[in-house]
């Protein structure tokens, strides 16, 4: 049943690793952007604040599908921005990180602003009479208490960002999910077992990151 994996046609653990790379770079990116975002969200500026509630609201709730097509057809193929890729599967790899980073910073930031809001607000209070500003109180005193408060919440858009690497497969860029799609069309007497593949490669990335995350999360917790 299992014969495909032995005839070395098809780069099975080259593909998980590409899956691997697009997580762990989206990642870095959404907790970077949403923590910004987050910031906009409890910003004292109008501006800031409408501009955070307007993106949260639109770019969550527009799919993910939707997303990275465009940052292909508008970027690239429109507006001919490469991002500093040298050729097509560069490019691709890098739209599909910035698709994902622009979508998942918006389930970060609601994370986040929901961490913020158990801060005590006699905290910042507090810090502001002592002549602290907006920036110093969020980045000293609400966002450390915010960030270990939302570990668990993290941990769960984290391993639903590496299930939407997934989607990449729509502009060509070549992770999991477009492997098994070769391989279903390859292996058309084997279906179930493409499928069983792919599916335990998924929870042998999923299931560690869940479970050490919310480890972390028990240790780190604020007590109130």
């Amino acid at each position: 049943m299992f014969d495909f994996l032995d005839s070395g046609r098809y780069d099975l653990l080259g593909a998980f690793w590409v899956t691997v790379q697009l997580a762990l770079l989206s990642a870095v990116g959404s907790l970077i952007w949403g923590t910004l975002l987050a910031g906009m969200r409890v910003s004292p500026v109008p501006l800031m604040r409408a501009f955070g509630t307007a993106y949260v609201n639109l770019v969550r709730n527009t799919p993910l599908t939707v997303i990275i097509v465009g940052c292909s057809l508008g970027l690239y193929q429109t507006l001919a921005i490469t991002l500093g890729g040298q050729d097509f599967k560069s490019i691709g790899f890098r739209l599909a990180v910035l698709g994902l980073v622009a979508y998942t910073g918006t389930f970060v930031c609601e994370a986040l602003r929901s961490g913020i809001n158990t801060v005590p607000v006699g905290q910042a209070e507090a810090a502001r009479a002592l002549g602290l500003g907006f920036f110093q109180v969020l980045t000293l005193i609400v966002l450390p208490q915010a960030f270990r408060s939302v570990v668990a919440p993290l941990a769960n858009v984290l391993i639903a960002l590496t299930k939407n690497t997934t989607v990449a497969a729509a502009i060509s860029v070549a992770e999991a999910a477009a492997l098994m799609k070769t391989m279903i069309e390859n292996e058309a007497d084997a279906l179930f077992a493409v499928f069983a593949v792919f599916a335990f490669g998924f929870v042998v990335l999923t299931l560690p990151m869940g479970l050490i995350l919310g480890w972390v999360s028990k240790r780190v917790a604020v007590k109130r």
